[in-house]
């Protein structure tokens, strides 16, 4: 008797971990938000210290983030740091030191939604501050 009731308890407990979510090539959770924008900015030079003068202006509506970096910034060297809204994930993805330093050619960055459906690109518009 305890052999079926042990042999019914593992079934329900196989069955009720059955279930499949789904996750992206990065091994992120695909979810059904259709949220898909970047809510702040920042951006540190090598000494993990902000290179920003002021708060980042994230455009949703224009897709652009516009910042203004302190003089002599080197922008070669420096960490972009995206708050994205909920379940989002960026593209390409940042994994250390980024050169900004083509200020005619802003970098651009995709946002794309947790369901994975929706793309937004924002490009990075930076001023230097005069000296």
């Amino acid at each position: 008797m305890s052999k079926y009731i042990l042999l019914s308890l593992f079934c329900l407990l196989a069955l009720a971990c059955k279930k499949d979510y789904p996750v992206d090539e990065d091994g992120l959770l695909i979810t059904t938000r259709e949220d898909c924008y970047v809510s702040n900015f920042e951006m540190r030079g090598a000494d993990f210290v902000s290179v920003l003068t002021k708060q980042a202006v994230v455009d949703t509506a224009s897709k652009t983030v516009n910042i203004t970096v302190q003089f002599g910034t080197d922008l070669k060297n420096v960490y972009p740091q995206f708050s994205l809204a909920t379940d989002c994930k960026l593209e390409p993805k940042i994994t250390g030191l980024t050169d900004f330093s083509d200020l005619a050619n802003p970098r651009e960055y995709t946002v794309v939604s947790g369901n994975r459906q929706i793309r937004n690109n924002y490009k990075v518009l930076i001023t230097v501050q005069p000296r």
